[in-house]
C-alpha cells in the first residue's frame, strides 16, 4: 500500500461493545487512523474504542446510520484523509479484505469501491434481506444508470475526490443510495469487488421492514430532488390521463342518459386538477434545479 496516502477507517457504531474492541485492536495494527462514530450508545462502545486508540466522535443521542456516516465524512475531511474506508462494527466484514477494497483506488481506477456481498461468498443471508437488497439496488441502478450488484453494502472505500465533492445529507439508511446518486451525477467512477460475509449469529436490531422502507423513501426523495420531471412529471401525466378518461366517460354518460354519474365525474375532475398541479410543480422544480446547477 502507498504509505504516502492517509487511509482512514471509519466505523459507525451503536451499542457494539461486544465487537468494537476486537475490530479496533486489529485495525490499529495496520492502520493509524481509525475513527469511530458512537451514535448515542448506552453501553461501553465509546470507552472501549477510545482506550484502544481510535478517534471517537460521540452523538449525544441515536441519530441513525446516515448521521454516523456524515460525521465520519466530516471528521475525515478535518484530518485531511486521502481515502476513507467505511467498515461495519458488527463483525461481519473481514479486515483482511480491506486491501482488496482499497486496490482500485490506489491504482486510480475508481472513486468509490463497493464491497459486494453478491460477488463474493455470503453465508446464511436471509431470503427477505436478499430480496430487499436486490430491490433497492435495482432502484439505485435505474437512478444512476449503473449495473451494481450491491448498492447497500456498508463496506466501501472513498477517494479524496468524493470526500471533497460529495456532502451527504440523509440521516437514515438511505445515505448509501444518496452518495451513489450524487457521485454518478458528478461522473465519479464506481466499481465493485467481492467480499466475504457470514450472517451467522447476526444480532442486528434494525428491523428489515423499517430498514427497507427507510431506504426506499430516501431513494424516492432523491429522485424527486434530482429528477423532478421524472418523478413529478410522469406521475402528473398519469393522473392527467386518468382524469381525462374519466371526464370523457362522464360526458359520454351524460349524452346518453342525460344525468351525471357523480363518482366518475369527481374522479375525472380530481385527476385533471392533481395532474395539472404535479406537471406545474415538475416544471418549476426542474427550472430551479437547472438554475442551482448552473450557479
Amino acid at each position: 500500500m502507498n504509505n504516502t496516502l492517509k487511509v482512514i477507517i471509519g466505523i459507525p457504531a451503536f451499542n457494539e461493545e461486544k465487537n468494537i474492541g476486537a475490530i479496533v485492536a486489529k485495525l490499529k495494527i495496520k492502520y493509524d487512523h481509525v475513527i469511530v462514530c458512537d451514535d448515542g450508545s448506552s453501553d461501553m462502545t465509546e470507552t472501549i474504542a477510545s482506550s484502544l486508540g481510535a478517534i471517537v466522535v460521540k452523538h449525544t443521542k441515536n441519530l441513525g446510520y446516515g448521521a454516523a456516516i456524515k460525521t465520519i465524512f466530516n471528521e475525515s475531511k478535518k484530518t485531511d484523509g486521502d481515502i476513507l474506508v467505511t467498515f461495519d462494527a458488527d463483525g461481519q466484514h473481514q479486515i483482511s479484505e480491506i486491501d482488496s477494497v482499497l486496490k482500485p483506488l490506489l491504482e486510480d481506477k475508481a472513486d468509490i469501491v463497493i464491497g459486494s456481498r453478491f460477488l463474493g461468498k455470503t453465508k446464511n443471508l436471509p431470503k427477505y434481506r436478499k430480496f430487499g437488497i436486490k430491490t433497492i439496488t435495482g432502484l439505485t441502478n435505474t437512478m444512476t444508470g449503473s449495473n451494481l450488484s450491491d448498492a447497500q453494502s456498508g463496506f466501501r472505500a472513498y477517494s479524496k475526490n468524493i470526500l471533497n465533492e460529495i456532502s451527504p445529507t440523509d440521516s437514515g439508511m438511505g445515505i448509501s443510495t444518496e452518495i451513489l446518486i450524487k457521485s454518478t451525477k458528478k461522473n465519479m467512477k464506481i466499481v465493485e469487488v467481492p467480499i466475504t460475509i457470514s450472517y451467522e449469529n447476526n444480532s442486528h436490531s434494525q428491523e428489515p421492514i423499517s430498514h427497507g422502507a427507510s431506504v426506499i423513501i430516501s431513494t424516492i426523495k432523491h429522485v424527486a430532488m434530482e429528477r423532478p420531471l421524472l418523478y413529478y412529471g410522469i406521475t402528473g401525466l398519469c393522473f392527467l390521463i386518468l382524469g381525462l378518461i374519466f371526464g370523457g366517460w362522464t360526458i359520454q354518460n351524460y349524452s346518453e342518459t342525460g344525468s351525471v354519474t357523480t363518482n366518475i365525474a369527481l374522479v375525472g375532475i380530481g385527476g385533471v386538477i392533481l395532474g395539472t398541479i404535479l406537471l406545474i410543480t415538475a416544471t418549476i422544480l426542474y427550472s430551479i434545479a437547472n438554475m442551482v446547477e448552473k450557479k
